[in-house]
């Protein structure tokens, strides 16, 4: 049995997922996530690193309120908000992007305050246009939008960056940290790529293989902005020293 909480004053995430198991093909019950901890400091970008298949997503989920089928506890500050930026954009076909993102925006998130943030994106001049007018690049920067029109208290993204070139992944990664500095709360980004969770973290947690736990919590001591690709480089030839198991294959 799960255990949803106000996190009473603060507004830490704190979250213990005992165990977490799901039905496999044959019937069988998979252990997906045992015993897993981990405390999100307010206003960080906490990164999840583990191997493909290692229960990254179907955390998240449970974060996100998705799945409640699970034997644990999450602390959560009180009528705490969520914004979710999926794998796929998920965006509606049949509403233009102005309307995708209204539909989910916070209440007092006003026209031009969307209009800010389309801007702050680089989608200002998509907002009449459908979703299948836009490249996958683009649609990926409409999710990013429709996700901070919420105003979240938590910001959840699952790997929102796959399937994308190189150059568009590193451009969005980049839109995601300005983004995000401007409008800051607490984020908890799922990823498989060792560099991009150096790039953005905080807070680096990386998770065993299935079933999950956290294996380390490393924190990244330089600022964001500071981490050009050699102190990326510099940072991982350092963690792949101290993490070979996680860090060998990245």
């Amino acid at each position: 049995m799960n255990d949803v909480r106000p996190a009473g004053a603060t507004s830490q995430f704190e979250i213990h997922v005992l165990e977490k198991t799901y039905v496999g093909a044959d019937g069988t019950l998979v252990p997906a996530i045992r015993d897993l901890v981990l405390e999100v400091q307010p206003q960080s970008m906490t990164v999840l690193m583990g191997p493909s298949g290692c229960g990254k997503t179907t955390l998240l989920r449970i974060v996100a309120g998705l799945d409640d089928r699970f034997t644990g506890e999450l602390r959560v500050p009180e009528n705490a908000r969520i914004g979710v930026v999926f794998q796929e954009p998920r965006l509606l076909p049949w509403r233009t992007v102005r309307q995708n993102i209204e539909l989910v925006a916070d209440e007092y998130f006003s026209s031009a305050d969307l209009d800010r943030l389309a801007a702050s994106v680089g989608i200002a001049d998509m907002l009449p246009r459908f979703p299948q007018e836009l490249s996958l690049g683009l649609a990926r920067r409409v999710a990013l939008a429709r996700a901070f029109a919420t105003r979240p208290d938590l910001l959840l993204l699952d790997e929102p960056f796959v399937s994308l070139d190189e150059r568009t992944a590193d451009r969005l990664r980049h839109l995601l940290l300005e983004v995000w500095s401007t409008r800051p709360t607490t984020a908890i980004l799922v990823t498989h790529n060792p560099r991009e969770a150096i790039l953005l973290a905080d807070q680096l947690v990386l998770l065993a293989p299935r079933p999950t736990h956290v294996v380390a919590t490393v924190p990244i001591e330089i600022p964001q902005g500071e981490r050009d690709s050699a102190a990326v480089e510099a940072i991982y030839a350092d963690l792949l020293t101290r993490y070979p198991a996680n860090f060998a294959t990245g």
